[in-house]
C-alpha cells in the first residue's frame, strides 16, 4: 500500500514538473532580450540555491552535503551544462527546435542507464522509445534544416548532460538514500558556482533590470528551479529511469501548445504528426491500457 501511494505521488510530481518546465521555456526565451544566457542562468541557480538553503534551515533538515563526487557531477552536468548550453542555444536557434533537441535526453538516459544502472529496457519501454523517436524526428524535421548548426550542437549536448545527471542522481539515491531536498540544494549550488565562472569568462550583453526580467527571474528561480528540480529528483528516485525520462517528452509537446496559445506560434503539420507519435510512446512506456469490459 505504501509503495503504491509512493508511486502515485511520484506520478503527480511528474505531471507538475512537466507543466512548470514547459512554461519555463517560453520565459527563458523572452528574458534573453534583457540578459545574457550565462548571466541569467547563474542568477537563476545562485538565488535558487540560497532560497533552498533557507528552506533547509526553516524545515530543520540536515545541511550536511551528500557524497561530494556524485553531487558535484550532477550539479555540473544536470544544472550547469544542461541549463547553460540550452540557454546559449536559444540565443541563435528557434525555441521550438532547441527545446525538442534538448529533450532528446530520454534516449541518452535510457542508453546510459543500461550499463550504469543495469536497467535493461522492457519490450514495452522499447516500443515507447521507438515511437517517441519517430515523433521527435518528425517534429524536428531535419530534412527542412535545423537553423544554426551551433545551436543544434549546444542543444543536443545539453540533453546528453541532463541524461548523465539523471542517471547519476538515480545511482546516488540507490546507494546513499539521499534526501531529495538536501540533494537538490547542494547540486544546485555546485551548478550555480560553475555557471558563475562561465558567466565571468564569456562576454555577454549587459543585464537590463526591467520588470520583465525580474518577473521572469522570479518564476525561473521559485518554480522552474526550486520546486521543479525537487519534484524531478523525487520522480527519479521513485520511478524507473525509462519511465521518468520518456515521460519528460511531454514537456516539449506541452511547450509547443503553450507557445501557440501565448505566443501565436502555430504548430506545423510535421509537429502535429510528431506529437501524436510522442503521445503514443508515452502511453506505451507508462503502461496505459484501454479499460476492459467486465465479463
Amino acid at each position: 500500500m505504501n509503495e503504491s501511494r509512493s508511486s502515485q505521488g511520484a506520478v503527480v510530481a511528474l505531471a507538475l514538473t512537466v507543466i512548470i518546465w514547459a512554461s519555463s521555456w517560453i520565459v527563458m526565451k523572452q528574458v534573453l532580450a534583457y540578459a545574457g544566457p550565462f548571466d541569467f542562468s547563474a542568477l537563476r541557480y545562485g538565488i535558487g540555491g540560497v532560497l533552498m538553503f533557507g528552506v533547509l534551515l526553516v524545515t530543520r533538515r540536515s545541511l550536511a552535503p551528500p557524497p561530494l563526487a556524485g553531487t558535484m557531477l550532477v550539479g555540473v552536468s544536470q544544472t550547469a551544462a544542461f541549463q547553460g548550453l540550452g540557454q546559449w542555444a536559444l540565443t541563435t536557434g528557434g525555441a521550438g527546435h532547441v527545446v525538442l533537441l534538448a529533450y532528446a535526453m530520454p534516449f541518452w538516459a535510457v542508453l546510459l542507464a543500461w550499463p550504469i544502472l543495469k536497467e535493461t529496457p522492457s519490450r514495452r519501454q522499447g516500443l515507447g522509445l521507438a515511437l517517441a523517436a519517430v515523433g521527435l524526428i518528425a517534429v524536428i524535421a531535419p530534412w527542412e534544416g535545423l537553423g544554426s548548426g551551433r545551436s543544434t550542437v549546444f542543444a543536443l549536448l545539453g540533453g546528453i548532460c541532463w541524461a548523465l545527471g539523471t542517471v547519476v542522481s538515480k545511482r546516488m539515491f540507490q546507494r546513499h538514500r539521499c534526501e531529495p531536498l538536501n540533494f537538490t540544494t547542494w547540486q544546485m549550488t555546485f551548478g550555480a558556482a560553475a555557471l558563475g565562472v562561465v558567466a565571468l569568462c564569456v562576454p555577454q550583453r549587459p543585464v537590463a533590470w526591467t520588470p520583465a526580467l525580474i518577473g521572469g527571474l522570479a518564476y525561473a528561480v521559485v518554480f522552474a528551479t526550486c520546486v521543479a528540480w525537487t519534484l524531478w529528483l523525487r520522480v527519479v528516485g521513485r520511478l524507473p529511469t525509462a519511465v521518468a525520462a520518456l515521460s519528460s517528452l511531454a514537456v516539449p509537446v506541452l511547450g509547443v501548445l503553450m507557445a501557440w496559445a501565448f505566443l501565436g506560434e502555430r504548430p506545423t503539420p510535421n509537429e502535429w504528426i510528431g506529437m501524436g507519435f510522442i503521445a503514443a510512446g508515452l502511453a506505451a512506456v507508462s503502461g496505459l491500457r484501454l479499460p476492459r469490459s467486465p465479463r
